[in-house]
């Protein structure tokens, strides 16, 4: 290459980045904080488990988490502290720069708040689990962005992925 074309070549360089930025940066893609949740036996953890490969996401189970943290307490109380446990974990893969889907039933409201998702996905498939308790407790989300109703997570997580 001459020397006159280099030359130009450097001086275009610039403005072409300086016109293609705005649009390189709006492909950014925001991690978010998933949050499958419902009763015990919906479905939630299989779903997980297809949509985490197709999203590229980190994946927390409540079920191993309480494990790890060797706290079995399913009262109000400890619902949440398993809650406040799951979000902290959860962001700081967010802060890492991952996506993280986090299955767990999150019964409650306060449960919910103290999560603290950016993408609820209500899995609705059955009208009891099988604890008592957590029945008793469960209240329906008014809130979610994605409602599944039925038990066929090979369906559900594509269309999922598509929407995050």
């Amino acid at each position: 290459m001459d020397s006159n074309k280099y030359n130009r070549l450097i001086l275009i360089i610039p403005i072409i980045l300086n016109f293609i930025n705005p649009y390189v940066q709006k492909v950014k893609v925001t991690m978010k904080k998933i949050l499958i949740m419902g009763l015990p036996g919906s479905g939630k953890t299989t779903l997980a488990s297809k949509l985490v490969p197709l999203i590229n996401a980190k994946w927390l189970n409540a079920d191993g988490v309480r494990k790890a943290a060797d706290d079995w307490d399913f009262s109000e109380e400890g619902r949440k502290r398993q809650a406040k446990r799951m979000a902290e974990k959860a962001e700081k893969y967010k802060q890492d720069g991952n996506h993280v889907v986090a299955d767990f039933i999150c019964p409650t409201p306060a449960a919910r708040e103290l999560f603290n998702a950016d993408y609820v996905i209500w899995v609705d498939t059955i009208k009891e689990g099988r604890f008592a308790d957590t029945n008793a407790m469960f209240v329906k989300p008014e809130k979610y962005d994605y409602h599944v109703t039925t038990q066929d997570a090979e369906n559900w997580a594509p269309k999922i992925a598509k929407e995050i």
